[in-house]
């Protein structure tokens, strides 16, 4: 035999292959280990949102039988296994916070505040779309035991047992949960986000709060806000642009709230539960667990996906010397069940 023809391959021939083979597991290492690395980052974060929400949930204030004892309306056949909230701004002129978990004076006194702004807000059950109809303060409604008045009256009489029970007769929908800011909350939730962007179409001025507003866009603080979302005077639409004000505001809260929950921003998520707990009052029925769930869907949420209404009016009138709106409550509650039906365009 030829020796040349029985020597091993020279370094040229297998050397390579074994660099390409050896290449391939370190480049596999290196996969694995950073996928590793990020599942390990994300289920940190995601652990870090769940003890958080926990924790602040915790803190979150409860009002205790805050739902009516009498009977209440059955969930319709139609529903899109969504969550129905009712959310009240109320007017306590109260120098103390009442509501969140810094309140150091009593949510309800009978006579002391009424609602100043009603919601009627629907999450749908995957969380991508919300439907807001706003119930005017000055709607003249039935209220139970109370005759006919001003809906905001039902939170003045009753505090929010009467104020669910009068939505609910008025709207035949069964409120979910319930929750309830002042305005020492608004002003501080909206300082706590850093304020929020709100786009004024044109000037005006209100002569009762003795506020002017410029036309432009302006990220506002507490008082601008809350002056901003109170204001019905110096407007065309007096109470309706009002509505139209406090919409326009939520629409921009959420977005704000929205861009800093997030799974890979704990502290993000931590400094908003913060805020929320210190300003907002829920009802006992809410658990953590559907705290936690409604933050988490807050990430799903953008503009395409909320709708914001008023409850239809028919006309406006005096009544017993005041002003009253007069709603089509057949309409209203028609659309409400095309909202919990899942089937609102």
């Amino acid at each position: 035999m030829d020796a040349r023809t029985s020597r091993p391959p020279t370094w040229p021939t297998w050397q390579p292959r074994h660099r390409v083979h050896r290449r391939h597991h370190i480049l596999r290492a290196l996969l694995l280990f950073g996928l590793a690395t990020v599942l390990a980052l994300v289920s940190l974060a995601a652990g870090a949102v769940w003890w958080g929400t926990s924790h602040y949930g915790d803190q979150v204030t409860r009002i205790p039988d805050a739902f009516p004892t009498g009977p209440r309306p059955a969930e319709p056949t139609a529903h899109d296994g969504g969550t129905t909230f009712l959310l009240a701004g109320v007017d306590s002129r109260s120098t103390k916070p009442t509501t969140g978990s810094e309140a150091t004076a009593r949510l309800w006194r009978y006579g002391a505040q009424r609602s100043d702004t009603l919601m009627l807000v629907h999450l749908n059950a995957d969380g991508h779309r919300v439907d807001v109809m706003s119930i005017p303060r000055d709607s003249w409604v039935a209220i139970p035991g109370h005759g006919t008045a001003k809906i905001n009256a039902a939170f003045s009489w009753g505090g929010p047992p009467l104020m669910i029970e009068t939505v609910e007769r008025l709207t035949r929908t069964r409120v979910d949960h319930f929750g309830v800011i002042d305005w020492h909350g608004f002003k501080a939730l909206t300082d706590a986000v850093g304020g929020v962007p709100i786009t004024i179409s044109q000037d005006s001025y209100d002569p009762v709060l003795e506020q002017r507003f410029s036309a432009g866009t302006h990220v506002m603080d507490g008082e601008e806000a809350l002056a901003y979302v109170r204001q019905r005077h110096g407007v065309p639409g007096g109470e309706l642009d009002r509505i139209k004000h406090q919409q326009q505001f939520l629409r921009s809260l959420v977005t704000e709230i929205r861009d800093e929950v997030s799974i890979t921003d704990p502290l993000g998520t931590a400094r908003m539960l913060d805020a929320v707990t210190r300003t907002v009052s829920v009802d006992d029925h809410m658990s953590n667990s559907d705290l936690r769930d409604l933050v988490l869907d807050l990430r799903h949420l953008d503009a395409s996906g909320a709708s914001f209404s008023t409850a239809p009016i028919v006309r406006s009138q005096i009544i017993r010397g005041q002003y009253a709106l007069i709603l089509d409550e057949d309409e209203l509650r028609r659309r409400w069940q095309v909202v919990e039906a899942g089937e609102a365009s």
